[in-house]
């Protein structure tokens, strides 16, 4: 049996019980026996084998046009004509229950634009309320930082809101320490793993430019991301599972941005800082044999080639990066090149003419995937509608 520290560990049974279990924390909680194979019935491949399913998304929650935000610019809100709103998450919701998941990986910025516990209770909950209990979240950057642009002048919560909404909060209103979320305290900020059948399943936090994270990027050394960075080794080196997927928010390799200042789009780091720091994770990743990537942050729908640390296809022991930022917020545009091509040549496909949910069917050795909008996005044409993506890939651990 396994052992991990600060490791949350959760266990569905098909039968009709959900298990969860924090380790040196509170018991386990079961839900009661009940005959309709709560939440959900497993489906059976012709081997017997079960299989799970996992969605996934992120960039979800319009900003609520309500008293706490009367001073905000209204084209940031729910309501502005250039953002999906309410329809759009509302949408990814309704497609994301007839996935019947067994778990939600939610990619970061749930909630927009910097994730008030009460943005998170008149917007996100609106939607997605009734999945919460699906819910395995990562943060992003609009659950930390501060939002200063287009006008707005907003205090970052360094994750506050993310963890009171998720973890529960008490009579004032402070966060619980440990949850849904995983812990929030000072030597953890949210990262976790738990097992999904055959799989072991990794949430991040790669927040790292936050006052809860000092403000400090580096992997190595004392601070709160090293700290991390050490965590995900240790998880590493004790998971037994043949097939793993980890998950945080800004990509290490961008599907919307042909280059920054110094960083083409098909090298590590092509997201910022945040971005270049989950290069060190992409390296324990890919030594490790890990089977997917997944990341939100970009607006838009993005499919790469496995990847090695460098950037290069590696189609042998490269992981692929799958990026779905089409929970509902708004969109980007993919870069492409003149000629129409994708600007990095390590994409695919990709999509960013409406909203939409992946669907990750997880197998005994394996996955299956399925990409399909919900909601075209504002302007488009009905054909945006007609995009899918699918297919299916090997675990190599």
């Amino acid at each position: 049996m396994r052992s991990r520290s600060r490791t949350r560990t959760l266990t569905l049974i098909a039968a009709g019980v959900v298990a969860a279990t924090f380790l040196g924390g509170a018991a386990a909680v079961a839900a009661p026996l009940i005959d309709n194979g709560w939440p959900y019935d497993h489906a059976v491949k012709a081997d017997n084998a079960k299989t799970y399913t996992l969605a996934a998304v992120g960039d979800i929650a319009c900003e609520p046009n309500d008293a706490d935000n009367a001073n905000n610019p209204a084209a940031l809100k729910c309501g502005s004509p250039s953002l999906g709103g309410y329809d759009a998450e509302f949408a990814t919701a309704k497609q994301a229950l007839a996935m019947k998941p067994d778990a939600i990986a939610l990619l970061g910025d749930e909630q927009y634009q910097v994730g008030k516990l009460s943005d998170f209770e008149a917007s996100f909950e609106q939607a997605w309320g009734g999945l919460k209990f699906l819910a395995r979240p990562a943060p992003g950057n609009h659950e930390y930082y501060s939002y200063t642009k287009k006008g707005d002048s907003e205090t970052g919560q360094n994750g506050n809101g993310y963890f009171a909404y998720f973890n529960g909060h008490d009579q004032s209103g402070t966060p619980n320490a440990t949850g849904q979320a995983g812990d929030d305290t000072a030597d953890t900020q949210g990262w976790y793993s738990f097992d999904l059948g055959n799989w072991h399943i990794i949430s991040l936090n790669a927040e790292c430019n936050s006052a809860a994270f000092g403000n400090d990027c580096s992997t190595t050394g004392n601070g709160l991301l090293a700290q991390e960075t050490r965590w995900l080794a240790d998880d590493l080196e004790n998971n037994h599972q043949q097939c793993t997927v980890a998950y945080w928010h800004q990509p290490a390799f961008s599907a919307t941005t042909a280059s920054t200042a110094t960083v083409p789009a098909s090298a590590p780091g092509a997201g910022g800082q945040e971005g270049g720091v989950t290069d060190a994770w992409w390296k324990l990743l890919y030594a490790d044999r890990a089977t997917l990537v997944l990341n939100g942050h970009e607006h838009a729908y993005a499919r790469f080639q496995p990847m090695d640390p460098t950037g290069a296809v590696d189609t042998k022991k490269g992981i692929p990066e799958i990026i779905v930022g089409t929970g509902g917020e708004g969109l980007d545009s993919l870069a492409k090149n003149a000629d129409g091509t994708f600007a990095n040549p390590n994409v695919v496909t990709g999509y960013d003419q409406g909203y939409g949910v992946l669907k990750l069917t997880l197998t005994q050795h394996g996955y299956e995937f399925s990409y399909a909008p919900a909601l075209k996005g504002a302007g488009q044409p009905a054909s945006a509608l007609d995009y899918t993506d699918s297919g299916s890939g090997d675990c190599r651990g």
